[in-house]
């Protein structure tokens, strides 16, 4: 009997050390990754290369961000108060700027001369300068067409010979419109010699709207009886 059990017992013992043997062997790992299995290993669970993944998408996005605001800081230290001066517009023109009574700017160009009481900003872009007019609604008008343009647009429509102080023709930049609809323009206002059904002589006051942005004709007036007159 005995012949039996202490072999059968050195078997048991040997079976059980072998499988505890293999077991370890299995749970042996790589120092520092966490995990046993190679598969898992390769997906990077464990391994703390997740985690670094996600901090450099964090670093990235922490970069761009402040690359954005020192634009932004950049954009608003480029722009500041319209000063008395001499500029060179987007378009390549000479810009002359003066300070007159009352805090009006005047902006002359090619002999055209605006005056203006809007508050005037100016951005340089690569050498040249470019005006912005802040609104009474918060948003910013750019100033993109000149004094000469405008005087020229408004002569066409309103039949004049010649704009300039001399004739009793003045330009000014100014805000028009209300609400959401305000925009800078140039108002030119001129005087006319007209004969009233003919035969009597009278000034007409006429006058013209052009965008400042755009050089649109926003409006262009004349007096009542201007059908009963020839200019």
């Amino acid at each position: 009997m005995k012949k039996i059990i202490i072999p059968t017992l050195i078997f048991i013992l040997m079976f059980a050390t072998v499988v505890l043997a293999a077991g370890t062997q299995k749970g042996i790992h790589e120092p520092g990754t966490g995990l046993a299995e190679p598969e898992l290993r390769e997906a990077g669970q464990g391994t703390g290369q997740g985690i670094s993944n996600e901090a450099g998408v964090q670093t990235q996005n922490m970069g761009e961000d402040q690359q954005v605001l020192t634009q932004a800081r950049e954009q608003v230290q480029a722009r500041q108060q319209l000063r008395a001066g001499d500029y060179t517009n987007e378009n390549g023109e000479q810009l002359q700027v003066q300070q007159g009574e009352q805090n009006r700017m005047h902006l002359m160009v090619g002999g055209a001369d605006a005056a203006s009481s809007l508050e005037i900003v100016q951005e340089q872009v690569q050498e040249r300068t470019r005006l912005h007019a802040k609104l009474s609604n918060g948003k910013d008008a750019e100033i993109k067409i000149m004094p000469d343009t405008a005087s020229e647009r408004a002569r066409e429509r309103l039949q004049l010979k010649v704009c300039s102080a001399e004739t009793g023709c003045s330009i000014e930049l100014k805000e028009v419109g209300q609400g959401e609809q305000v925009r800078a323009a140039y108002e030119v206002q001129a005087q006319k010699q007209s004969k009233l059904l003919g035969l009597f002589g009278k000034k007409m006051q006429v006058r013209a709207q052009i965008d400042a942005e755009n050089g649109e004709v926003i409006q262009a007036k004349k007096p009542w009886w201007a059908f009963l007159a020839s200019e």
